[in-house]
């Protein structure tokens, strides 16, 4: 049995802007015993479902400025966070975190919920696994929001990847607060503190660890096929619309990387730039979240 931690519920009471309902699933084919938390929200037989899908080392959180705007548009919203993350039990060891793992997850929990008409909402690393969804879940995934990510294809990803990956590396104990404040200024203190909460001490804190090490930029790193095989079904086979936001402000993907991955996205627009915006896009979110919905005529 794989050997786990549950951060207390007392860890995330009064969070600023975070007052959605913890909903929970504890038995996913594949992950019996581990206990996945999502947030749901929303009318639970409305026509479209925002499924938004965060990255590292944030959580679910981090969406709490655009769930209002989906969910006023008679949409139902559902943001779950990986396992290692956020209310999300964290398995204690490195090695249980890889990219197959994650992945079966969100599938595991995208058919479990039944969920259809689905808009894909990604960044960071909800973005390098999500992206990979779509050409496996054609009857369910038909819109793509897409903010400040990459497929990750087996090369490098830069100096400023390069640089993070080596921050990561040396900082097991990452100070989560202290990293997402840096990331985005705007953050008050609360709010920064808030994305520390998942993880009281160092032992929670191996799937924070594992991402960085497991970006794809070696063509033999596990992911690389598939993602690989997403980027040929975007060229060809993506009949979806899709929304790209760029924040220009990130100093590891900015306005070059998404615009090469519009460009192999099948009928993709221009992705729209934010100045000012970092890396997290999302905590400037509500914006986006209402441009997303003015392009698609849903505002």
């Amino acid at each position: 049995m794989t050997k786990a931690l549950r951060t207390p519920d007392s860890a995330f009471e009064n969070l600023p802007g975070w007052d959605f309902t913890p909903q929970y699933i504890d038995d996913l084919p594949g992950f019996e015993g581990l206990r996945v938390h999502f947030v749901d929200e929303g009318p639970s037989d409305a026509e479209r479902v925002f499924l938004c899908l965060h990255g590292q080392p944030s959580w679910s959180y981090l969406y709490r400025h655009m769930i209002p705007v989906f969910t006023a548009s008679d949409a139902r919203v559902i943001a779950p966070d990986w396992l290692g993350f956020g209310r999300s039990d964290k398995p204690v060891e490195d090695e249980f975190y890889h990219f197959t793992m994650h992945r079966d997850m969100i599938i595991a929990l995208i058919n479990r919920l039944d969920i259809k008409n689905i808009t894909l909402v990604v960044q960071d690393w909800g973005g390098l696994i999500g992206l990979t969804l779509p050409m496996d879940m054609t009857d369910r995934i038909d819109r793509l929001l897409v903010m400040n990510t990459v497929l990750a294809t087996g090369i490098s990803a830069g100096p400023g990847f390069d640089a993070w990956r080596a921050y990561s590396a040396a900082h097991p104990d990452m100070d989560v607060a202290r990293v997402m404040a840096k990331s985005s200024p705007i953050l008050s203190e609360a709010e920064a503190a808030a994305y520390g909460a998942p993880f009281p001490d160092v032992t929670y804190k191996a799937g924070v660890r594992r991402f960085p090490k497991m970006v794809m930029t070696d063509p033999d790193m596990e992911g690389v096929d598939i993602s690989r095989r997403a980027v040929d079904f975007f060229k060809s086979d993506w009949t979806g619309s899709s929304f790209f936001a760029t924040g220009l402000d990130d100093p590891v993907i900015g306005a070059k990387g998404m615009n090469w991955l519009a460009s192999v996205i099948k009928g993709a627009p221009k992705p729209k730039e934010y100045e000012g915006v970092g890396h997290f896009v999302q905590e400037w979110g509500g914006q986006i979240a209402r441009d997303a919905l003015e392009y698609w005529k849903e505002g």
